[in-house]
């Protein structure tokens, strides 16, 4: 579906905006390119509230892009430890770093180079360019295309490329229709919008502005727009965690792969059975494997499994070579915790002890 030359949808969502849109966000006071950028990487599929808190200790410890650029990647993946989606950070990271070498430590105010910093998409450069900088880009993040699904009754899972080039079509003739000077409450009402009013479950359509204009509503559609994804259950995995201690009453901790699950934080050493878990302890440590102490079952769902992880616990252990021998393996003490990135599970378990 086209949108006519003058809908009415931008002029209503700035009147609503106004009203109801959210004016007191951490990062819109000051509204700086870098603290805008950190907001929107963050808010990457995590909600308002849950972000506020992780932004504003971000802030504390890294307050400038440059303060970040030089910081070590144990400091910012302890930062963000517990937001989940670890590549958010390991991008933020690295895109600071190439600013401090392309760009003279500046976010650039250009498209193609923003989308050519890692973990920075089509939707995220356009965010951050009209609420910066007030320029004129369209934006197409969940909430958005839940909202011009139903307006415009676009049938069809928006993440499908046909669905999704259709929705950026309509958000581009939107954003031409807003005037200069609310291009940046533009891009933030969209997002309230779906946020908070055009709801994924139980959208206020008896508030709605733009309810007159709404295919969804006028044809009843509201609930099975947008066209959900295809479901498929979740495969379920499991895994043995051994959470051991020396005889200082150190913790000895793994750090995981740059990629894939947990990538770059410190866990427990971790292997998908018992026989691995004990071939490796077996190879690594000192101790007896059959003493290791049962902890209750961790259940973690990821975006694509959900892991059944058993952790074991066995004191005053010691390993067969110099922790330093293998940098991926560290003894921690309890107090150091805190200045490490640990997956939110496992800092749970070693914050029950």
């Amino acid at each position: 579906m086209t949108t006519p030359p003058h809908d009415p949808f931008p002029t209503r969502l700035l009147t609503w905006f106004e009203l109801h849109g959210r004016h007191d966000l951490p990062w819109q006071h000051p509204r700086t390119p870098y603290r805008v950028w950190l907001s929107e990487i963050m808010l990457q599929q995590t909600q308002v509230a849950t972000v506020i808190p992780y932004f504003l200790r971000f802030l504390q410890a890294f307050p400038t892009l440059r303060d970040l650029a030089n910081a070590d990647t144990d400091a910012v993946m302890a930062q963000w430890a517990g937001l989940g989606y670890y590549a958010r950070a390991r991008n933020l990271h690295a895109a600071a770093r190439r600013c401090m070498e392309l760009h003279e430590g500046q976010l650039p105010r250009d498209f193609d180079a923003l989308l050519a910093l890692p973990g920075i998409g089509r939707s995220t450069a356009g965010a951050i360019l009209g609420q910066a900088w007030n320029d004129r880009f369209a934006i197409l993040d969940g909430n958005v295309k839940r909202v011009l699904s139903r307006y415009h009754g676009v049938a069809g899972f928006p993440g499908l490329p046909a669905i999704e080039k259709q929705l950026w079509a309509i958000a581009q003739q939107h954003v031409q229709q807003v005037p200069t000077a609310r291009l940046a409450d533009y891009t933030q009402a969209q997002m309230d919008f779906g946020a908070t009013l055009c709801t994924r479950a139980n959208p206020a359509c008896i508030l709605c502005p733009l309810q007159s204009g709404c295919a969804a509503y006028r044809e009843g559609l509201t609930d099975s727009l947008p066209t959900p994804k295809p479901t498929k259950k979740l495969p379920e995995r499991e895994a043995v965690a051994l959470l051991l201690e020396n005889e200082h009453g150190e913790l000895l901790l793994n750090r995981r792969p740059p990629t894939g699950i947990w990538a770059s934080l410190w866990t427990l050493p971790q292997a998908d059975t018992d026989s691995a878990m004990r071939e490796w302890f077996e190879r690594e440590l000192h101790g007896h494997y059959d003493n290791a102490e049962e902890l209750p079952l961790i259940v973690h769902t990821f975006s694509h499994y959900r892991l059944h992880l058993q952790p074991l616990r066995l004191r005053k252990v010691a390993l067969r070579d110099r922790v330093g021998d293998n940098e991926a393996l560290r003894w921690v003490s309890r107090a150091a915790l805190p200045s490490l990135g640990l997956p939110a599970p496992i800092r749970k378990l070693l914050d029950s002890l």
